[in-house]
């Protein structure tokens, strides 16, 4: 089989599953009742949960520069930011191409040479920071939760936190060695990234008009976007609900406002992700800063 063929089949593999997900969503909630939630949301609230979006991926772009100017690519943040849109905009409209990070990866690595495994790590870290502060928050929200499902698991909760967090470290310290330095600075990017992502969801959920249960949907939310992360839809689209209508029958949730929330959200993202067009047709050149 060849390379081409093998990206093609998995590709396919990805929409089958997004689809099916998204099909078996609307099987447990009815359309017109998320459709009426979605009518209802009021136009400032969703401006503002864009404005805090699109926040958190300026705030992302300068975490994986971070990454970059470590291992030897001094990238301007400006041709950086360019680069970034433009691999999410791969990531989410052309699923059949090459992936947003793997082209980042082979731009950075052509302009640069810092090593292809330099960059691959970067790559790497800079995913497994954000989710590191996903699952941080998640945990400090299940402590915050007045929801009987959290009984008896405040504890473990607080206990994941320095927990999840000194093992990061150990495995940056063992095995990658050459961005360590950066480690805390990483660590404070990842924490603004997911904090403006948070603030984006409270806006949505204002805009929903909901008020009651706000943190235990900003609890299923951070845990849709780590489920999101697992490659095995398009763009998390299906994964991401799937959770959100999961969470919502764990937690004695709305399923159609649940629905209603995750298809915001992404609708954002596909919003600020469409922008990275731009940079399809005439590539952004990177730029180097001393």
């Amino acid at each position: 089989m060849t390379e081409k063929l093998r990206k093609k089949l998995i590709t396919a593999l990805k929409l089958v599953v997004s689809a099916a997900l998204i099909y078996f969503i609307f099987t447990k909630i009815d359309l017109k009742d998320v459709l009426e939630t979605l009518k209802k949301s009021n136009p400032i609230f969703l401006f503002l949960a864009l404005v805090f979006f699109v926040l958190s991926k300026i705030i992302a772009a300068f975490r994986l520069n971070a990454y970059f100017h470590q291992i030897g690519a001094k990238v301007s943040h400006q041709s950086n930011l360019k680069l970034y849109l433009l691999g999410m905009f791969y990531n989410l409209f052309l699923p059949g191409g090459i992936g947003g990070d793997a082209y980042k990866g082979y731009v950075v690595q052509k302009a640069f040479q810092p090593g292809t495994k330099k960059v691959v790590s970067s790559l790497l870290l800079d995913r497994l920071s954000g989710m590191l502060l996903l699952f941080i928050y998640a945990c400090f929200l299940g402590t915050l939760s007045k929801n009987p499902f959290f009984d008896g698991f405040d504890w473990l909760l607080i206990l994941a936190i320095p927990l999840s967090l000194m093992a990061f470290w150990f495995m940056n310290k063992l095995f990658f060695t050459t961005t360590l330095p950066v480690f805390w600075k990483s660590f404070g990017y990842s924490a603004l990234v997911q904090l403006a992502q948070l603030v984006c969801v409270i806006f949505i959920l204002k805009a929903l008009s909901i008020s009651l249960d706000a943190i235990e949907y900003l609890f299923v939310f951070l845990v849709s976007s780590i489920v999101s992360v697992i490659p095995l839809t398009i763009g998390g689209i299906g994964s991401r609900e799937v959770t959100f209508l999961y969470g919502a029958e764990w937690l004695g949730l709305d399923a159609s406002t649940s629905i209603g929330i995750s298809f915001t959200f992404f609708l954002i993202t596909a919003l600020t992700s469409l922008v990275g067009i731009v940079y399809h047709f005439k590539k952004p050149e990177l730029e180097s800063v001393a």
